[in-house]
């Protein structure tokens, strides 16, 4: 088969990384790509439905594996369907679960799953209100697609308002701020459920754990993400058809019901709090960098199951998943002064290096290659990570080799996993 590969960050790599490893697989395409995909990119952006159609009927393309949510937002399911050709991701209707988070909510309410309190905003006077009568610390979000960054977490009742007017009055996040969605804070720790999803059933991956703030500790801005490992010690895997049966089925049910089912990775953000489980967001893709250490651990052939969903043939055809037993942890190598501003066309050495080392995978994301050298172009430049026969062999192997990569201005967290392992500890 003759695949595409939507996107150009560490999630693509290690999707195309991984269908590259089927028998399957004959040809594999990844647009625009990175520096780590350079031998199968195509210049044509992840946001232009109507260039990757055109690419798609050029060359004869069997399979559309779309990695970010921007192009499933726009339609690329829908148009590849116009066209006959299968796409392993939800329609333009079913992505307005991440695209809309004032969507997302009141699906999640209809369909009686848990979630946090919440009000949805337009108006900054009346957002104002609502704050002043809660107490802090509450949640402000920008209602569409910020990149992972239009999240902030009000410590006071002036910073909710500051948040709120940077959105709805000052525009920080553009279009995307003109509705925002005030929560209240829920206390706990989150866990990242991915299922493999045909529109009726879901097929739950191993347990994650990413680490959304910028500093060590979890401290600071929110980012796209700095690191995660599976399993996370927060939900032994037995746990994890409950927790389906909890925050991703449900949801399927109402989405069909709409007549709009869902196909493809759902991914349920989840707060572990005292009072139970709580959804914060869905996602209607992979995690990044969720997908890096989960495909690591994933022994089974991807491409038969993506098929599946898209069929809407995952019991039928009794689609189950084998893992490897292996703990699997990736730390994201970053440009100094992300989230925010931050320098591009860095030189990086010491890729091959770390790549070269037992059980380690180097995963570009914000990389270019020109003129034989590997240069940032990028926030989040690499995903470094490894196997290990524990979370914390994974980890002392995941900076082993990111010990061995050099590049100016970058920064890395150097606590991920730790959760994870103190957690094993005090058991």
């Amino acid at each position: 088969m003759r695949i595409l590969v939507i996107g150009s960050g560490g999630r693509e790599h290690a999707l195309a990384w991984k269908l590259n490893q089927s028998p399957l697989a004959e040809e594999i395409f990844v647009a625009p790509g990175n520096g780590g995909t350079q031998e199968h990119n195509v210049p044509v952006s992840d946001k232009d439905i109507d260039g990757l159609v055109k690419f798609v009927q050029e060359k004869k393309i069997d399979f559309v594996v779309p990695g970010p949510e921007l192009p499933l937002t726009l339609g690329i399911t829908d148009a590849m369907e116009a066209i006959g050709i299968p796409c392993f991701g939800p329609s333009k209707a079913c992505a307005k679960l991440e695209g809309s988070k004032a969507f997302s909510k009141e699906v999640m309410v209809a369909a009686g799953i848990p979630t946090a309190a919440y009000g949805t905003f337009q108006d900054m006077e009346k957002a104002f209100a609502f704050i002043d009568k809660h107490e802090a610390p509450l949640v402000i979000k920008a209602d569409g697609l910020a990149a992972g960054k239009g999240v902030i977490i009000a410590q006071s009742v002036q910073e909710a308002k500051d948040a709120a007017k940077s959105m709805l009055g000052d525009k920080k996040f553009g279009d995307a701020g003109n509705t925002i969605i005030i929560e209240e804070f829920l206390a706990g720790e989150e866990l990242s459920l991915l299922c493999f999803c045909d529109g009726e059933n879901a097929l739950a991956l191993p347990s994650a754990q990413d680490h959304k703030a910028i500093g060590e500790g979890d401290v600071g801005a929110n980012t796209g993400g700095m690191g995660a490992y599976s399993p996370a010690p927060l939900a032994q895997d037995e746990e994890l058809e409950k927790l389906a049966d909890i925050t991703v089925r449900p949801l399927l049910k109402e989405m069909a019901q709409r007549g709009t089912p869902f196909k493809g990775i759902l991914y349920a953000g989840l707060m572990m709090t005292a009072k139970g489980v709580k959804v914060l967001e869905y996602n209607v893709r992979f995690g990044d960098p969720e997908c890096q250490p989960l495909l690591m651990r994933m022994k089974s052939d991807i491409l038969p199951v993506m098929q599946a969903c898209v069929e809407g043939k995952l019991k039928e055809k009794n689609i189950a998943l084998e893992l490897y037993p292996q703990s699997a942890l990736g730390v994201v190598f970053a440009a100094k002064g992300y989230p925010e501003s931050y320098p591009k066309g860095m030189e990086i050495t010491g890729i091959a290096a770390a790549d070269a080392l037992n059980d380690v995978k180097v995963f570009h994301a914000g990389t270019k290659a020109e003129n034989g050298k590997t240069l940032s172009n990028g926030g989040r430049i690499l995903c470094v990570a490894a196997l290990g026969e524990s979370l914390q062999e994974a980890k002392n192997k995941a900076y082993e080799a990111i010990g061995k990569i050099k590049m100016e201005n970058s920064y890395y967290r150097r606590d991920i996993g730790d959760k994870g392992i103190k957690r094993l500890q005090n058991k």
